[in-house]
Parts: C-alpha cells; sequence; structure tokens
C-alpha cells in the first residue's frame, strides 16, 4: 500500500525547525539579559552601599567649590584682613584687587583709581580745612591739602594699615617705598569712591586711615 502523503514537504519542515531554533534562542537570550529597570535597582543599591564613590567624597569638586577653594589665596585673605582694618565692605572686590596692584605687577593696576583717589583726598582735606574756617586763605587751603593728601601722609597711612605686605609688585619694585605705598592707598581711596559710587565715603576711609596714622605718629613721638 503507498504511504500517505505528507503535505509538509522536506524544505519547509527544515525551515520549521529553523524558526523554532531561532525562537528558542531569542528566549535564551532574553531571559540571559536583565530588565533594565533591574539594572537601575542594582545600580541605586550599589550606590547606597558605598557612597565614597560620589564626586565630593572622591576629592572631585564641583565647580562653585574649586573656585571657592581658589579664591581663598594668601592675597585674598591679605584683602580680606584690609577690609577690615579701613572699615569698608567691598561690593566689587575686583576694585579692591586692582587698588593693591602696582604698574609694574600688571596691566590691570590701580594708577586710574590713584587718580580719583588723590581726587577724593584733597577734596577731603580741603573741605576739612574751610569746615573748621570759612574764611580761611587759599594758601591755607592749599596747605592743609597738600599736608593731608601728599605722599609723605598717604605713605605713613598706607605703612599703618600693611600696605606694603599687601600691594602686588613686579621683582626690583621695593613695595615698602613711599612712592607705590602712597600709590596704592590712594588707588584704595579711589576704589572705596568707585565701589559706593561716592565721594563721601572715601573721604571717611581717607580720614580714619590719616588719623590713625597721625595718632600713632603722636604716640612715637612721646
Amino acid at each position: 500500500m503507498a504511504e500517505p502523503f505528507s503535505s509538509l514537504s522536506p524544505t519547509s519542515s527544515k525551515g520549521n525547525e529553523t524558526k523554532a531554533d531561532l525562537g528558542k534562542q531569542s528566549q535564551a537570550a532574553a531571559m540571559a539579559t536583565p530588565p533594565l529597570a533591574a539594572v537601575l535597582l542594582v545600580l541605586l543599591v550599589v550606590c547606597a552601599a558605598f557612597p565614597s564613590s560620589h564626586p565630593l567624597a572622591l576629592g572631585l569638586e564641583s565647580p562653585p567649590a574649586a573656585e571657592a577653594a581658589a579664591a581663598s589665596s594668601p592675597f585674598d585673605a591679605a584683602l580680606a584682613a584690609l577690609e577690615k582694618r579701613i572699615g569698608y565692605g567691598f561690593r566689587s572686590p575686583g576694585l579692591l584687587r586692582r587698588s593693591m596692584t602696582h604698574a609694574s605687577y600688571s596691566r590691570e593696576n590701580g594708577r586710574a583709581l590713584a587718580v580719583l583717589g588723590l581726587a577724593c583726598a584733597q577734596s577731603a582735606a580741603a573741605l576739612r580745612v574751610l569746615a573748621a574756617d570759612r574764611d580761611a586763605a587759599a594758601s591755607a587751603v592749599s596747605r592743609g591739602t597738600r599736608d593731608a593728601a601728599g605722599e609723605a601722609a598717604c605713605a605713613a597711612a598706607g605703612q599703618r594699615v600693611g600696605i606694603p605686605s599687601i600691594v602686588r609688585v613686579a621683582g626690583g619694585t621695593k613695595a615698602s617705598a613711599a612712592p607705590v605705598v602712597c600709590g596704592a592707598l590712594r588707588a584704595l581711596v579711589g576704589a572705596v569712591a568707585l565701589d559706593n559710587g561716592t565721594a563721601d565715603a572715601a573721604g571717611e576711609v581717607f580720614w580714619r586711615l590719616h588719623d590713625l596714622a597721625a595718632a600713632e605718629s603722636a604716640t612715637a613721638a612721646m
């Protein structure tokens, strides 16, 4: 008797076997690869178990922290101490930095601020003379201005607040030289005026430093 005829040819039978094999391989691959949610859960558990892996714990500071660390230099510490000595806190610290930078050190220096500071100091000195005597002669006003805002007086006031140890100068320039100290003090006064927007605050700082230096000189002379 003839064998029953099969509806599946050898070729189609092999194709079905191949599809079955591929299906099994896909199932195996799916079982071998963990779901994304499971991977994230494992990572969270690892981070919680090892907090030292956090960038800050490894010493990798965030940008703001790195900038704060960089800002705490000896120069910046000296400027902060200077603010306390003169009794004025700068809203724009860059002006204070510039005032304590000599022209020999950088193109960004306090020369222009010194011009403003000299004008403020002279105005404050002239105002004090005339406030004491409105009938004062012009020569008396000029003399009072010269005595208070001149190089010798400014250098003495600058020495009093420690400018020689703060001002930045290039090699070969003596930080304690009178012209350097006086210029830095005038630049400081000018920086106060520009930061505050008025000459009044600058005049107050100028007289505070001038009077302290004068009192110290008088004490030393006794």
